[in-house]
């Protein structure tokens, strides 16, 4: 009698499943270089046996420094095959910023794409981790697929579980260092199941994946999902808006997902208006709500936008609305399948009913299972089984929700969250700096942009082209505030808490006034 397949069905099955079903369909196109779900399969099956047999297990993390590529998703599946946590890190941080993240996610190896070679290097030569160094590798075939350097703590190897962490992904909270999100094998497996029922799609469709791998969006907003269903997914590695608009056309592309600055660019493009997006079914937006008169643009290129709301710990998706004109502007939506959504009295933390504004707080399967080895942050963002998110909302009689404000301090500039307390950190190492505020303020293309306010030490001279040159050494460009004010106090309420809403008022009428300027 043959004898049940006792291989688990987590993540790492999709890829061998779809393979033993579609050996020959194109499973990725990477700038022009095709490969069919077949040889996807067999190179990360035969990366995650080298692993195995070089000693690494469930428990290990491994960590990445790369561009969106075909190798990048080989390693990723291969790890899942393994049991093994990947940890895609961010190719734009800086050498400093990177080495802390590093060495905070304690990897067992790092696998390094050449472009990046330099920044990986640089950022190991700074490591503070427990433990030695660990053993670096290149990327791909001639790399790590022919060599696995030894752990310098060996795992043994067993079958994968559903609750094996899956992806960490470093995010910007409220607080000053970026957290490890942990997503587990599960989490991910309910998250494209909730996309798949709410927003489907089929081995027909062509996957544009624009957006960097280090972010959740890029592994579980349509491209897992596609893999999962036998789709191609066209990788690309920088966003150049005439390159994607030419991309949509010439391969077809049905579904893509991006943040409101991205398609801004797009429909400010010269080759806008003779582009061809008639192949374009389903775009999907995220990171921000976009502004109605995007949504105006695209509807009338007869390739309306799917708005959507969610943010990493929930794994990512939390709400979406629909594309078919009966979207109200301005809102978000409605909770995909299987996620539970609560409003909450920002003050009594008391559940409200019908139609309310307050705290969102999301349940469900998909939800994360911690902060990388930080218990005290998972605490403060979980009560009684509910994800704080930190965003004030509006839910209507309907059940619709809109975003109203964010409890948290964070801004988004161009769909990457920016930590204030993380931006003030680095402003006031510098010597002359003697304390520093940043709050974000709207911006018509990156949709915020960091505003700084400064108290120089007693006595000091500075210029704003010294703390911007400071903040570029040791921030992500992203980061950098687009405008420095120099003040002699930070404001205080009563309870000497800093007062950024003033704050943001006077970054608001500072930011107006110099767009006035520029006019005139």
């Amino acid at each position: 009698m043959i004898e049940p397949h006792d291989e688990p069905h987590t993540i790492g099955r999709w890829l061998t499943d779809r393979a033993a079903q579609s050996p020959e369909r194109i499973a990725i196109d990477d700038r022009g270089v095709t490969i069919a779900y077949a040889e996807l399969a067999r190179r990360a099956e035969a990366l995650a046996e080298a692993l195995r047999d070089a000693g690494y297990g469930p428990g290990h993390r491994v960590a990445t420094v790369s561009g969106n590529s075909t190798d990048h998703v080989v390693a990723f599946f291969a790890c899942a095959l393994a049991g093994l946590a990947f940890v895609p890190l961010s190719w734009r941080l800086t050498p400093s910023e990177l080495s802390d993240v590093v060495s905070r996610c304690a990897p067992a190896l790092v696998l390094v794409e050449d472009e990046y070679s330099a920044l990986a290097a640089e950022a190991l030569r700074g490591w503070s981790g427990a433990g030695p160094v660990p053993p670096v590798a290149p990327l791909g075939t001639t790399g790590v697929e022919i060599a696995v350097p030894a752990p310098h703590e060996t795992r043994a190897a067993r079958l994968v579980r559903d609750d094996d962490p899956l992806l960490v992904i470093f995010t910007s909270g409220s607080e000053a260092a970026p957290k490890g999100v942990v997503l587990t094998h599960a989490n991910c497996f309910w998250n494209n199941l909730a996309l798949a029922r709410a927003l489907p799609l089929t081995h027909d469709d062509v996957v544009l994946a624009m957006l960097p791998q280090f972010h959740v969006a890029a592994w579980n907003c349509q491209p897992l999902l596609g893999w999962w269903t036998g789709a191609t997914v066209v990788l690309e590695r920088s966003f150049q808006p005439g390159r994607v608009l030419q991309l949509i056309g010439e391969r077809r592309v049905t579904a893509m997902m991006g943040v409101p600055t991205q398609y801004a660019l797009l429909a400010a493009d010269r080759d806008w208006e003779s582009s061809d997006l008639s192949s374009l079914r389903l775009a999907l937006v995220g990171g921000a709500t976009m502004p109605d008169a995007l949504q105006r643009t695209w509807t009338d290129r007869g390739a309306p936008l799917t708005q959507g709301y969610g943010l990493t710990e929930a794994g990512p998706n939390v709400l979406h609305a629909p594309s078919d004109g009966t979207a109200r502007p301005g809102t978000v939506g409605r909770p995909y399948p299987y996620v539970q959504t609560c409003v909450v009295d920002t003050e009594t933390l008391l559940p409200l009913d019908g139609d309310a504004t307050g705290e969102l707080w999301v349940a469900g399967p998909s939800v994360f299972a911690g902060y990388l080895g930080d218990a005290d942050a998972t605490h403060r963002a979980m009560r009684d089984g509910w994800l704080r998110t930190g965003d004030v909302v509006h839910r209507d009689e309907d059940g619709v929700f809109r975003i109203v404000d964010r409890l948290k301090d964070i801004f988004i500039s161009g769909g990457e969250n920016v930590a204030p307390a993380e931006v003030e950190a680095a402003l006031t190492r510098h010597p002359l700096i003697e304390s520093a505020a940043v709050v974000g303020v709207a911006d018509p293309v990156w949709g915020e942009r960091g505003v700084a306010f400064v108290v120089p030490t007693t006595g000091a001279v500075l210029s704003d082209d010294e703390v911007l040159a400071h903040a570029r050494r040791h921030l992500a460009a992203f980061k950098v505030p687009v405008r420095v004010e120099f003040v002699e106090a930070l404001p205080r309420s009563t309870i000497e808490k800093l007062a950024r809403a003033r704050l943001r008022e006077r970054a608001e009428r500072l930011m107006a006034g110099a767009e006035r300027r520029d006019r005139v």
